[in-house]
């Protein structure tokens, strides 16, 4: 499965597409009791590079074979996962992933 990224700002190169090895079965995950607290949104293409380097112990260049982008994409997008679960964590706020965009439709 491919996923498009967006690239921010109108200059410069689109870039790579990633590939997305599953689809996560659920979009969100609350807190116990839930809060008004600002929600957090993670990327699917972030929480693959979570997945496969965290959980499946790949190293952040087979995780890069894996996706189709280089190994510091990978490191990048593992940091920005990392930071944002600790984040939601620690402040009891909910996690929304964000589904793949189709190349049919604009980006919002």
């Amino acid at each position: 499965m491919w996923r498009r990224r967006r690239r921010c700002g109108r200059r410069g190169r689109l870039p790579k597409p990633v590939m997305l090895g599953i689809t996560p079965p659920i979009n969100s995950f609350a807190p116990n009791p839930p809060g008004n607290l600002e929600p957090i949104f993670l990327e699917v293409a972030e929480l693959e590079a979570f997945r496969l380097v965290d959980l499946e112990g790949l190293s952040q260049e087979e995780a890069g074979q894996r996706m189709g982008v280089s190994r510091g994409t990978v490191w990048r997008l593992v940091q920005t996962a990392r930071r944002k679960t600790a984040q939601a964590l620690s402040e009891g706020r909910p996690i929304y992933i964000v589904p793949p965009a189709s190349e049919g439709q604009s980006p919002p």
